[in-house]
């Protein structure tokens, strides 16, 4: 089975198209791969921690979209969490990269020893 991590890094404080195009299409990559019965997982990372207290509001342009693929959020970076703060519960905070001076990232390197291809918004 193909296996793909999807991870999302723009920021909504942003207020752009631009960043509003790379989270919607995130979240249509990943419906593609769930819907061909792929395993994928979506990492928001970065200033990205930000998306899912914007995408839970029913009246954001992407929240049928991300309801349809929240089961395959695989978690928030724990560290960019501490640095760019959220306000959303209920997420898992990934730290497997231990890196210096951060309560740690997640771990492409890992990600990359199971098998995922990684696609980068």
């Amino acid at each position: 089975m193909k296996k793909t991590a999807i991870i999302i890094l723009s920021d909504p404080k942003a207020g752009s198209e631009e960043a509003l195009g790379r989270v919607f299409n995130a979240l249509a990559s990943a419906y593609e791969f769930k819907h061909e019965g792929e395993d994928v997982k979506i990492i928001f990372q970065g200033a990205g921690i930000r998306w899912p207290e914007q995408l839970e509001k029913p009246e954001h342009p992407v929240y049928a979209l991300y309801k349809e693929v929240k089961d395959h959020v695989h978690g928030l970076s724990k560290g960019c969490v501490a640095v760019f703060g959220t306000e959303v519960s209920g997420y898992e905070l990934l730290n497997d990269n231990e890196v210096p001076g951060t309560p740690g990232l997640p771990s492409f390197v890992n990600l990359k020893k199971e098998g995922y291809e990684i696609l980068i918004f």
